[in-house]
């Protein structure tokens, strides 16, 4: 009986081949060739070829054996793979390729992309966050005032975000002074309020607070409610 060529296909597998890797592949100093050889190691590796004859490799890529044992060799050389030795499940010392080193240097090009993409996120916000002070205040900021912004960011870590809660808490209360925002932010800090989410959370708790005093005052005007501390209220010189 004929065999369907579309069984062939199917019955011969599929190789996953991480999409990051297609995209970055020079980034980690691979060239075309590098890219063919690995793909087609991962597509022998991937159908049981644990440590495949380099004639393999080479009717793959049509090349001669020699050159095929080169390509390995590159590949390791550029630190993408290795010969690992373990033992079967008849405890026979056996070899096979390993990727891991090939992961580890996608994985770490991927950390390395989402730093940098926070690092340019951070840089706008300050950008928007001088404006946005600027704006609010009516005025240009003073050197000091910009020197203070900074160091909010750069050395005591709060987000763009939280610092633009605490500018328009103080705007809220018509206290336009980067001493009074420090004094909230520092209010949040021992908080260990570091979200807008947060802020929006202990506000919302704070306003219940509150309600609720009214409401027990109301109820035994003889009693007087235990006052709490409301950074929103506090007012400080500049």
């Amino acid at each position: 009986m004929n065999k369907n060529p579309l069984f062939d296909w199917i019955s011969a597998g599929t190789t996953a081949v991480p999409n990051y890797l297609l995209k970055y592949y020079t980034k980690i100093g691979l060239n075309n060739d590098d890219l063919v050889t690995l793909l087609q190691l991962l597509s022998l590796v991937g159908n049981g070829q644990r440590f495949p004859d380099s004639q393999l490799l080479a009717d793959r890529l049509n090349v001669s054996r020699e050159e095929a044992f080169k390509a390995i060799h590159q590949l390791m050389n550029k630190k993408v793979l290795t010969i690992e030795t373990r033992a079967d499940e008849e405890g026979k010392t056996v070899d096979e390729f390993s990727f891991d080193l090939l992961y580890e240097k996608l994985s770490a090009l991927l950390l390395q992309s989402i730093k940098e993409e926070e690092s340019e996120k951070e840089v706008l916000a300050s950008k928007n966050l001088y404006q946005l002070f600027e704006q609010e205040f009516g005025r240009s900021l003073s050197a000091m005032e910009i020197q203070t912004l900074n160091m909010w960011i750069e050395e005591d870590h709060y987000r763009p975000e939280l610092i633009e809660m605490a500018l328009r808490e103080a705007v809220l209360n018509q206290v336009y002074s980067l001493k009074y925002i420090d004094r909230i932010l520092l209010s949040w800090e021992k908080k260990n309020i570091r979200t807008k989410e947060q802020v929006e959370k202990e506000s919302k708790r704070f306003r219940q607070s509150q309600s609720n005093d009214e409401t027990k005052e109301k109820s035994d005007p003889d009693e007087k409610p235990v006052p709490m501390y409301n950074w929103l209220k506090d007012k400080f010189d500049n």
